[in-house]
């Protein structure tokens, strides 16, 4: 017995009428629903999409983070310098404190002691130039006007000319430029004040984060390898070991050369009978070597003008002699005497002081040669190296007989080549 299927509802295949839709308007559209209720591809691509506001969002945090990091960086810049400038202080330091500390000394005290005898040192030598100084500027005051009569004498005699002192000391006293020079002066006090303040007040910075530095400094390398693995902290200890030994040798290479240039100006200032030559030994030997870019310029000055009071031409004796040495010490001296103790190549000294004065100013001239010295000596045991062959170039010798022979040889070649061809032919 079979049975009937019957067909399926036309209801069934076709979308139910809305029941809001009058029976007119589904009877005339032929049982579909209006147009409007079909939803269409445009309409439904006009919606934003929800990852796009969270990215606008993300992305104006981020540039308000960068902005924000870049204004701190910009503001403590000078404390980063200080800091920079005081933990090689502390590397310096760091031998003296540590055969002190070796012996049974607490390590704070021997820091102490190490910094309070620099301390005592450097204001002994300020002290004694201070009062060096100041009888020397007396004693030009008192004696000036006999400078200036020297002096006009000497340009009537060479100039035929008629002055007198008193009529230059009118013209000077009641000239614009002295007024205006004095006005200057005096509201400049103020910015010369607030500039020594602040010097005194950064190297008293510089000298707190060195001490802290030096009489932590076990505690501070024991933080450090705390946060590495043990192959990690193998390599920190021993990049700290190259630094304290490149620091040391600096200041080493900056004291001898100090010796050498007070040695040199001494045998000057005894040849020019001037006074106080030993003191102005150090002065030129000290200041030159250990104030970068603007030493030179200072340790030269106060030699000027103590040999301007004793014979005004003995002044310029000194800044040629000044000047000439300068170049020496630049192009001769310091390449070999810092290559030697530090250990980098000449050149690379040279360049490095020239990057770190770009980069940092004088903080970068003074820290440039032992911070370039620990990097190389550092990255040098990663640095694989490989015998060099016994060739003649590389000493510089280029091999010209066996050039010329092999020139001869490969012309007799091409000779013969040619008379076989033209047989052949």
């Amino acid at each position: 017995m079979t049975t009937q299927q019957t067909p399926a509802a036309p209801a069934a295949r076709t979308a139910a009428p809305d029941a809001g839709a009058s029976p007119g308007a589904v009877a005339a559209s032929g049982g579909q629903p209006p147009a409007e209720a079909v939803p269409t591809t445009s309409a439904s691509g006009a919606h934003m999409p929800r990852w796009l506001p969270r990215a606008m969002v993300l992305a104006l945090a981020l540039y308000a983070c960068f902005l924000l990091g870049d204004w701190a960086f910009h503001q403590l810049v000078g404390l980063l310098v200080n800091i920079l400038l005081a933990f090689f202080l502390a590397l310096a330091i760091e031998p003296a404190v540590g055969r002190m500390a070796a012996r049974g000394m607490r390590r704070g005290l021997a820091t102490f002691l190490v910094f309070f005898g620099v301390l005592v040192v450097g204001i002994g030598f300020v002290v004694l130039l201070g009062s060096m100084l100041a009888g020397q500027i007396v004693d030009m005051v008192e004696n000036f006007p006999k400078y200036l009569d020297s002096l006009i004498n000497w340009i009537n005699q060479t100039f035929r000319t008629d002055l007198s002192r008193v009529e230059v000391q009118d013209s000077v006293l009641k000239s614009d430029w002295l007024q205006k020079y004095v006005q200057n002066s005096a509201t400049g006090v103020l910015d010369v004040s607030a500039t020594v303040l602040g010097g005194l007040f950064r190297l008293l910075t510089i000298f707190l984060f060195a001490f802290y530095f030096a009489a932590d400094g076990p505690r501070l390398r024991r933080a450090l390898c705390s946060v590495l693995p043990p192959a990690r902290q193998a390599e920190v200890l021993r990049a700290w070991e190259i630094a304290v030994d490149k620091t040391g040798g600096y200041l080493y290479s900056r004291g001898l050369m100090a010796l050498i240039s007070g040695v040199a100006h001494f045998v000057l200032f005894e040849i020019l009978d001037m006074p106080y030559a030993p003191a102005l030994a150090v002065w030129v030997g000290l200041v030159s070597q250990f104030i970068p870019t603007i030493g030179t310029y200072l340790a030269g000055a106060l030699p000027m003008l103590i040999a301007f009071t004793v014979n005004p031409w003995y002044a310029l004796w000194v800044l040629g002699f000044v000047v000439v040495y300068q170049q020496f010490e630049n192009y001769i001296l310091q390449p070999k005497l810092t290559s030697k103790t530090v250990d980098i190549h000449p050149a690379v000294a040279f360049g490095s002081v020239i990057a770190g004065t770009a980069l940092l100013g004088a903080v970068g001239a003074l820290i440039a040669i032992p911070a370039v010295a620990t990097l190389q000596a550092f990255l040098g045991a990663y640095v694989k190296r490989y015998d060099v062959t016994d060739d003649p170039r590389v000493h510089g010798h280029r091999r010209y007989g066996e050039a010329v022979v092999a020139r001869l040889q490969k012309a007799l070649h091409s000779k013969k080549e040619s008379a076989g061809s033209s047989e052949d032919g």
